[in-house]
C-alpha cells in the first residue's frame, strides 16, 4: 500500500448535476466553489462529465486551486486512439485517470506508455451500477468472474491499478500489486435519494477489506455542509485503517 494520508485515501467525485443550475456557466462555478473549499482537506478531486464540457485545461485549474486531480474520462477506443488521447492529456498530466479494461491490453498498454510514471493509468472494470443480471447480458458472465477476467487483463496491461466495486475486494485472481480504487461507497451516515448504486460498502468496510483509495460523490457534495461531511467519511476511513491493521 502507498504512504497515503487518510484525507488522501478519500477521493470526491465532483458530479454536480447542471440542470439543478441556472446555466452552464452556472454549474462550472459551483463545482469551482466546491472544489476551492474542500483544497485544505488534503482530499483528491474526480471530475468527468463537466471535464468534457469544460475541456481538460480544468485540470490545470483544480491543480492551481491546490487539489491532485483524478480524470474520470473512462476512455476506450483502439489503441492508436488511446495513444492520440494520452499525448493530448500530457499537456496537463492527470495525476490519475481512467481507461475501461474492454479496450483490451494493448490499448490499456499504449495509454500508459504515453502517459509515464506522472499519470497513474487505472482499469474500471464492472461498474458499480451493474447488477447481476445486467452484467449477464453485458459482459455474458457474473459480476466476479468479470472482474477477475478484466483484471488479468489489467494486470498484462501494466497499468497502475484497478477500479472495481467494493464487493470485489475480495476476489483479485493474482497477488496483487495494482492500486485499488472502490466507487460505489456509501458512508454509514449517508442515504442518497434515488441512488443508482446497487453493489456497495461503507468507508470503513472497503479500507479494512484491502481498498487503497474510496471514491465518494453524492453523499458529500448534496450535504448541507461538504466540509463535515469530508470529516465524518475520513473519520470512516480511520477505522477501516485500524480495522486493517
Amino acid at each position: 500500500m502507498k504512504a497515503l494520508t487518510p484525507a488522501q485515501r478519500l477521493i470526491v467525485a465532483l458530479d454536480i448535476n447542471p440542470t439543478q443550475t441556472v446555466s452552464y456557466s452556472a454549474a462550472i462555478k459551483s463545482i469551482y466553489a466546491l472544489a476551492e473549499k474542500l483544497a485544505p482537506s488534503g482530499v483528491v478531486v474526480k471530475v468527468n462529465s463537466v471535464l468534457r464540457y469544460a475541456g481538460i485545461s480544468m485540470l490545470k485549474d483544480l491543480y492551481d486551486i491546490g487539489l491532485y486531480t483524478f480524470a474520470d474520462l473512462k476512455l476506450c477506443d483502439i489503441p492508436n486512439t488511446l495513444i492520440n488521447d494520452g499525448w493530448f492529456l500530457t499537456e496537463c498530466q492527470p495525476d490519475m485517470i481512467t481507461v475501461m479494461c474492454s479496450a483490451g491490453v494493448e490499448a490499456m498498454h499504449a495509454l500508459k506508455q504515453i502517459l509515464g510514471d506522472q499519470t497513474e493509468v487505472l482499469g474500471v472494470t464492472v461498474l458499480t451500477s451493474l447488477n447481476e443480471n445486467q452484467c449477464l447480458i453485458i459482459h455474458g458472465s457474473k459480476p466476479t468472474d468479470t472482474f477477475q477476467k478484466l483484471a488479468i487483463m489489467a494486470k498484462e496491461a501494466k497499468i497502475d491499478g484497478l477500479i472495481l466495486s467494493p464487493q470485489e475486494l475480495g476476489f483479485l485472481p493474482y497477488n496483487n500489486h495494482l492500486s485499488l480504487i472502490c466507487p460505489g461507497i456509501r458512508p454509514a451516515w449517508s442515504m442518497v435519494k434515488g441512488d443508482d448504486q446497487r453493489r456497495v460498502m461503507t468507508p470503513r468496510e472497503a479500507i479494512a477489506r484491502g481498498a487503497e483509495r474510496i471514491v465518494v460523490g453524492r453523499p458529500i457534495t448534496q450535504h448541507p455542509d461538504p466540509i463535515e461531511a469530508v470529516a465524518m467519511t475520513i473519520a470512516e476511513i480511520n477505522q477501516g485503517l485500524t480495522d486493517r491493521a
